[in-house]
């Protein structure tokens, strides 16, 4: 978690942390009704698409507030600054990250290109503790549980 934060914070390092998980949060409001819908995910789950606007489920300052325990104002603050560099527009079911920002935030492409990095680092950091593989995970047959029943 800490590594994806600081390869977030790396690639984007001219936002305030701040801004940059207010906008990944909005991101993941935008896609959820993309997800829990299977013909929507299959279509849109290529590294070459973006969910065009018109389907993003639109999530509210105070959602935002509430979900990222930050005061109202400051959601409200942040919010005007990133509308203004074109990165979040306003819609009736509220903010979405737009699909043409400047920054190519949402882009499955460098979504997938980040994803693959982070997956690199931890299947080296596994081979660097000794795992191999799931074998490695698994206790050996006839090990006896060191937790008691109650």
């Amino acid at each position: 978690m800490l590594f994806s934060i600081s390869e977030l914070f790396r690639h984007y390092d001219e936002f305030d942390p701040l801004d940059l998980l207010i906008v990944h949060a909005i991101l993941n409001a935008n896609v959820i009704n993309v997800m829990n819908d299977p013909s929507l995910d299959e279509r849109f789950s290529s590294i070459h698409a973006v969910e065009p606007d018109a389907i993003k489920q639109g999530v509210s300052r105070a959602a935002l507030s509430r979900f990222l325990s930050l005061p109202l104002e400051t959601v409200r603050r942040r919010v005007t600054g990133l509308k203004r560099r074109e990165i979040l527009a306003e819609t009736k079911a509220g903010l979405i990250v737009t699909e043409q920002n400047a920054f190519r935030f949402g882009n499955n492409h460098e979504l997938q290109k980040t994803n693959m990095l982070l997956l690199t680092k931890l299947l080296r950091d596994l081979k660097r503790a000794g795992i191999n593989g799931p074998d490695d995970l698994r206790a050996p047959k006839g090990a006896a549980s060191t937790r008691k029943a109650k």
